[in-house]
């Protein structure tokens, strides 16, 4: 194990002018060299320091104190009752949708209206808890659920509506609100890509039973993988809690894993029903569960990108906002989506929609080859994709197709600067003579 002083001199050297570890705040940028990503962690010494002294400092290797200390601090500042961090948002999702399941009693065969454009982690988990996903087609405006096509949907299996802005971008919310409210439904989100959003001047995340989040590198925190699950209900919380850990009745972390007590005040004690002896209660598994825990220095690092959250959130922000008006500018083919006048989008990445598939392919591959990282709008109609083509047929979902030959985003980021908002202008000044 590295000294206290070795330490101490490591993270002095990281910390040193351009570190090399901090992928996107290097000094210096070189147009048509430096690549512009779409994304990537913001991070700087501190998120470094922190995890290094969690690794070999800290009590707990695995989920400890780091940890809930970070669920507290990321449920206080999202305005929710309840978070647990597991070991990626798509590990929420699962854990989530299992939880909702439990919770609810609903039953195998009952029905979740998703749209098929997107991530497919949010689809999987609904088939993957024996549960079916009811595809609502997208429209070409915004991007968003086609809420038209989200009621025409609903029968009498829907127990909820499983919502998921790409990039950000809220559907009407209050439209949305009474739908569900209309229909007895539960309103679900996966905000992996919309941290941070909000709607009338509240986090869209307001309208959820219950709600998960993603710290992959790529999104608006990070903690390198992670993700977490929110709820104002604390047995939807605590369901997902045990999912997520084997399956564990117990919630003991830190010290008091090591009390012969517990948390609970009788860790040893008569807990199974056909059984007369006593037994810990770490090892009674109420749930089929999972591992999923996160490393407790991954929770060191989410509470320090949490005090950097508004900065990320008005620098994505600003971004967008840039390049949203060079492209409307500078390319007749293609527009960028807007946010609703009622929404303050957090944006992942800024949607370009083109007049053409061609008119995609060739703004695409301008973009690419002056070292502008570009990404397709996520799978595009998911039931176009081998795993996923016996849900559905996707002829059926004649805009989600074209989200994928017409569609694609670059960054929003917020480590971008003036001088990368210059070269891209440079790079658009361009296209009418590629175009």
């Amino acid at each position: 194990m590295l000294s206290k002083e070795k330490r101490e001199e490591y993270i002095k050297a990281l910390a040193a002018d351009t570190p090399p570890w901090a992928y996107n705040c290097k000094a210096g940028f070189t147009p048509g060299e430096t690549p512009i990503y779409y994304s990537g962690p913001y991070f700087d010494e501190k998120e470094v320091e922190a995890a290094l002294d969690t690794f070999l400092n800290g009590k707990w290797l695995v989920t400890g104190t780091k940890v809930a200390k970070f669920q507290w601090e990321f449920a206080r500042k999202f305005n929710v009752k309840h978070a647990h961090m597991v070991n990626s948002g798509s590990s929420a999702n699962l854990t989530m949708i299992a939880a909702l399941k439990k919770y609810f009693g609903w039953l195998d065969g009952d029905e979740i209206i998703v749209s098929p454009v997107g991530f497919p982690t949010t689809i999987a988990p609904i088939v993957q808890n024996g549960m079916v996903p009811v595809f609502a087609d997208i429209e070409m405006d915004s991007l968003n659920f086609d809420l038209t096509k989200v009621e025409a949907a609903i029968t009498n299996r829907t127990k909820a509506i499983f919502v998921s802005p790409v990039l950000g971008n809220p559907p009407n919310m209050d439209w949305l609100r009474a739908i569900a409210k209309q229909h007895g439904l539960e309103l679900i989100g996966d905000n992996c890509d919309s941290l941070g959003s909000k709607w009338n001047d509240e986090y869209i995340t307001e309208d959820y039973v219950a709600w998960s989040c993603s710290f992959y590198p790529a999104h608006h925190i990070s903690t390198g993988e992670g993700g977490m699950v929110c709820s104002n209900n604390e047995e939807i919380i605590k369901l997902a809690r045990s999912i997520s850990w084997w399956g564990r009745d117990c919630v003991c972390v830190g010290a008091a894993n090591l009390s012969p007590k517990g948390s609970c005040g009788k860790r040893f004690c008569n807990w199974l029903p056909n059984y007369d002896g006593i037994v810990d209660h770490k090892y009674i598994f109420a749930n089929m569960g999972y591992n999923l825990k996160p490393l407790d220095l991954q929770g060191a690092m989410g509470s320090v990108q949490l005090v950097k959250f508004d900065e990320i959130h008005e620098r994505r922000r600003d971004s967008y906002r840039e390049i949203a008006y060079l492209i409307n500018q500078l390319v007749p083919e293609a527009r960028v989506v807007e946010e609703h006048e009622k929404a303050e989008c957090s944006w992942f990445g800024v949607p370009i929609v083109c007049e053409s598939a061609e008119a995609k392919t060739k703004l695409q591959a301008h973009f690419e080859s002056h070292k502008i990282q570009t990404r397709n709008y996520f799978a595009g109609n998911i039931l176009l994709h081998p795993g996923y083509q016996d849900l559905g047929n996707y002829e059926d979902f004649p805009n989600s197709n074209l989200a994928l030959s017409h569609v694609f985003f670059v960054g929003a980021a917020p480590h971008y600067t003036s001088e990368i908002f210059d070269y891209i202008e440079e790079v658009l000044l361009k296209w009418k003579h590629v175009s």
